[in-house]
């Protein structure tokens, strides 16, 4: 009968405690939406880089392929150097077919990456 009792004291506990210890989490994922959603168009951002073929040179990470990496483009190009890269082509970098606002928003997304 005492065992049951320290037995059931363990199973609330648990319980409490873990229905305490959950409200740490969805705290975590509000923050990243949070800053997910402070990056200006990121999710359009994204689905235009993987959409226009910039990962296959660049990477899906940004990590850079056959063409440079792009992680911390932001630290050595302007959003406007990136959108005249994006429009016009540099190097052995084509001109990518896109609007002028899409050719913004990738641009100010990857102003970003510093």
């Amino acid at each position: 009968m005492k065992m049951k009792k320290v037995l059931s004291v363990v199973l609330l506990s648990s319980l409490v405690l873990g229905a305490c210890g959950g409200e740490e989490e969805p705290k975590e994922e509000e923050a990243k939406t949070e800053d997910t959603a402070t990056t200006a168009g990121s999710g359009e951002a994204e689905e235009l880089y993987s959409n226009k073929s910039c990962v296959g040179c660049h990477g899906q990470d940004l990590e850079g392929a056959n063409g440079p990496e792009l992680a911390k483009i932001g630290a050595k190009l302007s959003k406007d150097e990136i959108k005249d890269v994006i429009i016009n082509g540099k190097g052995s970098m084509p001109s990518i077919d896109v609007t002028d606002e899409e050719a913004e928003t990738l641009a100010t997304w990857l102003a970003e990456k510093k």
